[in-house]
């Protein structure tokens, strides 16, 4: 079975492993499985290589090792960025910068990603740029709910998205489908 282009859909239980021990971080049920397509890098390619060859139904038990994953927790990835970077209208925004809060960011070239809020001082807010499991080995225990070739149409969609278009609606998902924020014209805009 070729493993580039094909379609997979897969229910898991993902459980990380760090100094302090086990526990289950993300479950994604059989209802609502995580779906991607391969050969596109949605999916780490470890998990990946762990379940292309798998049909459907077959269930799985593997763990991937940090650097298989998220590799070592970077402290360089760790800043302190400017308070008045989170001002609006000349006040800072308690409503969403707090310990623990999760924020999207974008760098000078239009790049996002997200951040984690690690503390909120006087002049400065410190952000935790690596990925949540980072320095964590991973343990994925699942069931392949679908693994076949991908359709052209799926393949297109997904580059689409991938590129910062919409799949479905030209681009502008409220205009094109006339949908509010909940996109029904199967582009995958929310």
């Amino acid at each position: 079975m070729e493993n580039k282009n094909r379609y997979m859909a897969v229910a898991y239980h993902l459980y990380a492993e760090d100094e302090n021990g086990q526990g289950l971080v993300e479950v994604a049920k059989e209802e609502q499985p995580f779906q991607f397509i391969t050969g596109f890098g949605i999916a780490l390619d470890a998990f990946e290589a762990n379940v292309a060859n798998l049909e459907k139904d077959k269930e799985f038990d593997f763990t991937l090792e940090k650097e298989e994953a998220y590799g070592d927790r970077d402290m360089e990835r760790v800043l302190d960025l400017e308070r008045n970077m989170f001002c609006i209208d000349g006040r800072f925004d308690h409503e969403h910068i707090y310990p623990d809060a999760v924020i999207p960011l974008q760098n000078e070239e239009g790049t996002r990603f997200y951040g984690r809020v690690l503390e909120v001082g006087t002049d400065t807010v410190k952000v935790d740029l690596n990925h949540p499991l980072a320095g964590q080995k991973l343990q994925f225990k699942g069931k392949v709910i679908e693994n076949r070739e991908a359709t052209n149409e799926e393949i297109q969609q997904l580059i689409k998205q991938l590129t910062g278009g919409c799949g479905g609606c030209g681009g502008n998902c409220h205009e094109g489908c006339g949908s509010d924020g909940d996109c029904e014209c199967g582009c995958g805009c929310k």
